[in-house]
């Protein structure tokens, strides 16, 4: 067989993976389908299903399935166990969305496989990235020439405003022995696994004391600022939180602003859960001083209600964040020109980079952005209205939320407070109707309560107290 006759027999084979027009047809009609079996649903399925997955059921053995089967598989092994991220029960953790026009922006993004890493590529994605980091910097009062990402989520956003602080203040080698790091108590957990990550693993970090509310004491955080300075100590960078994930606690950020302003300290705001509801008029005060920040991360897949995997970064200092992710190689020659547009694989660990802005440009052109912010309003009068029916049931509410997640623990007289507390966190999950999640603070086991889904409703909050009655009823 010569080379040409191989060739032949070869795309022959390879066909395959180029449906025709009919296939197509066969297996969006599948898909759309198991959509509107899914979506039909939502409101009677259980939020949560405790069980395991079997890897044999999906293991690539490289045969062949049909298309049905592979539909089949997904419902079985993938929607059917564990948290259903898309239901308005899901009121544990901190809930993504998963918007229907989401979808169809990963659809499109996916059929033209839009590479969205350098401008020369793409230079429509790129510009639709930017067209939404824009926005952002809009709606918090950013500078024009602040830089931004569209990230895989909060961490990747951490870690992108934790590494341009870094080198802003060039902790490096010998440095980072001598530098403070403060942080909240209530700091996110990928917040530290960034530090360390990024070589800061070695620095002093220092725990700020929160006030009653879990907010950071910003009079605690100034004590301790001015005490490292007197050791001689280097204090860099301070992290504050709009939006705690254990309590929704918002910082006073204006407060924390000026102290790091009048010590030189770079501040970095996690608002990956609350920074949207600055949308919300009545949330515009508590956060106020966002725009302070000379980092600032927020994440799309919460409080836009994206699908998973929608995060963002914003940072004032350009320069910094150029000198940590700019390289270039010879065979990128073609792509690389001299122009004022960032790259995004020059403010990103990503060079090679999903077309993500899509799934978040898409909704916000289609459906404007009255309805985001009716949801986000929504949420935080459900929040009240849970918390109000949790204290005519018994239960002890935690303080007055800033935002949309708040907590609860029934105060058992006659026994373990703590360990009752558990057997209903146990009795709520075997249930599932709704999904709720626990935390401890000061030693104490608390209910969670994050409600964050667009597809929360009142219907839901009902659910749930009628939920946790059952619950209640079965362990008095």
């Amino acid at each position: 067989m010569n080379l040409i006759s191989k060739i032949e027999e070869l795309e022959k084979v390879s066909a395959s993976l180029e449906p025709d027009p009919v296939q197509r047809e066969s297996f969006i009609k599948q898909v759309k389908e198991f959509a509107d079996r899914f979506y039909g649903n939502l409101d009677d399925s259980r939020t949560y299903v405790k069980g395991e997955a079997d890897l044999d059921k999906v293991r690539v053995s490289g045969q062949k399935l049909s298309f049905e089967e592979i539909i089949n598989l997904y419902e079985d092994q993938v929607a059917s166990i564990g948290i259903n991220g898309a239901s308005g029960g899901h009121l544990g953790y901190i809930p993504g969305g998963g918007l229907f026009m989401s979808s169809l922006g990963d659809f499109l993004a996916d059929i033209t496989n839009e590479y969205a890493g350098i401008q020369f590529a793409s230079p429509g994605a790129a510009n639709i990235e930017e067209a939404v980091l824009v926005w952002l910097k809009e709606i918090f009062g950013f500078p024009k020439d602040s830089v931004g990402n569209l990230t895989s989520g909060g961490s990747v956003a951490n870690l992108i405003g934790l590494i341009a602080a870094r080198d802003h203040h060039g902790i490096l080698g010998s440095e980072i022995k001598n530098c403070v790091v403060y942080v909240s108590q209530q700091a996110h957990h990928s917040i530290l696994k960034a530090l360390r990550i990024i070589g800061l693993w070695g620095v002093h970090l220092r725990e700020v004391s929160l006030d009653e509310n879990y907010r950071m004491d910003a009079q605690n955080l100034a004590h301790l600022i001015r005490t490292d300075e007197g050791q001689g100590l280097r204090p860099c960078l301070v992290i504050s939180a709009a939006g705690s994930t254990d309590t929704g606690a918002v910082d006073p950020l204006r407060e924390i602003s000026q102290i790091c302003n009048s010590h030189g300290l770079w501040f970095h705001v996690d608002a990956a859960y609350g920074g949207f509801f600055t949308l919300v008029d009545s949330k515009k005060a508590i956060l106020d001083g966002i725009e302070m920040a000379d980092s600032l991360v927020v994440d799309p897949h919460k409080g836009l209600f994206i699908p998973y995997g929608s995060g963002a970064v914003l940072v004032k200092n350009r320069s910094a964040v150029i000198k940590s992710h700019h390289y270039t190689a010879n065979y990128m020659q073609d792509a690389i020109k001299e122009n004022d547009f960032d790259n995004p694989a020059d403010v990103s660990p990503e060079l090679t980079k999903h077309f993500r802005g899509m799934r978040i440009w898409l909704p916000l052109q289609f459906h404007g952005i009255k309805p985001f912010k009716a949801c986000l309003e929504e949420k935080l009068l459900l929040t009240q209205y849970f918390r109000e029916k949790l204290q005519d049931m018994g239960f002890i509410i935690g303080p007055e939320p800033d935002l949309s997640v708040s907590y609860f623990y029934y105060p058992f007289p006659n026994g373990n407070e703590n360990e009752f507390n558990q057997k209903l966190m146990e009795l709520i999950h075997l249930d599932g109707r709704v999904f709720l999640s626990s935390t401890i603070l000061n030693e104490r086991f608390l209910i969670r309560i994050a409600i964050l889904s667009f597809r929360t409703k009142i219907s839901t909050i009902n659910k749930a107290l009628e939920m946790i009655s059952e619950a209640l009823n079965k362990l008095l």
